[in-house]
């Protein structure tokens, strides 16, 4: 099985890259966001509180999660049901966020992601996949760009969506994100020491993609 890991900061393309790349190869792409989403639904929909770390540790046994890709996207099962739009809903983000700092949930989602990993090519992006979550990646990449270029990008997307948006602000939510993605105490996000460098500051989205994807076919060559 092949395993790609794509770590790097806020703002620096992870997920957009990751699910293109991960279609591209044909291999699956696990979403671990969705995957903490998943935990989330299932304490509201048990009717415990989510920050409640021991209701929610106790519901664990009870849970299993998978990911399909179906016509092209993915789709992550909740004990055999499709909950891939349940999962958006804004509640369910708050969820997601309580039952992420839980370390029950976070050592249970371990499992599932390495488990997933040892049954097909996988691609996983994040903040720790490279240095936590799978540590023997046949490829590890650290994609990063400036806070400048990536504060650029950002500005330009509000700016396109029709919202508000001022660069300076943009700018000073992505290094404040920075230090405290770096400085949390629970895996904190780091290049690894095997992690190839891909800095996309000057390139644009279709340069990234080509030196990304040449990249993981460098290294399972």
């Amino acid at each position: 099985m092949v395993s790609v890991a794509i770590d790097g900061p806020s703002g620096a393309g992870k997920s957009s890259m990751a699910k293109r790349l991960a279609a591209e190869l044909g291999y699956t792409y696990v979403d671990t966001g969705a995957m903490y989403r998943s935990v989330g639904l299932y304490a509201l929909r048990a009717g415990k509180d989510p920050a409640d770390n021991a209701a929610v540790e106790a519901l664990l046994p009870q849970i299993h999660l998978d990911i399909l890709l179906k016509d092209g996207t993915q789709h992550v099962l909740l004990n055999g049901e499709d909950v891939s739009s349940a999962i958006r809903a804004e509640e369910v983000g708050m969820a997601a966020s309580a039952v992420g700092a839980n370390p029950a949930v976070r050592a249970f989602l371990l499992d599932t992601q390495r488990n997933l990993a040892k049954s097909r090519d996988v691609l996983m992006d994040g903040r720790d996949i490279g240095t936590v979550v799978l540590p023997d990646a046949t490829v590890k990449i650290f994609l990063t760009a400036s806070p400048e270029a990536r504060a650029q990008r950002r500005f330009a997307e509000l700016q396109a969506k029709g919202e508000q948006a001022d660069f300076e602000t943009v700018l000073a939510d992505i290094r404040r994100r920075d230090d405290q993605d770096t400085h949390r105490a629970t895996a904190p996000l780091r290049r690894a020491d095997d992690a190839v460098l891909v800095d996309t500051s000057e390139l644009d989205i279709e340069q990234s993609f080509a030196l990304l994807k040449q990249t993981i076919l460098d290294h399972i060559g």
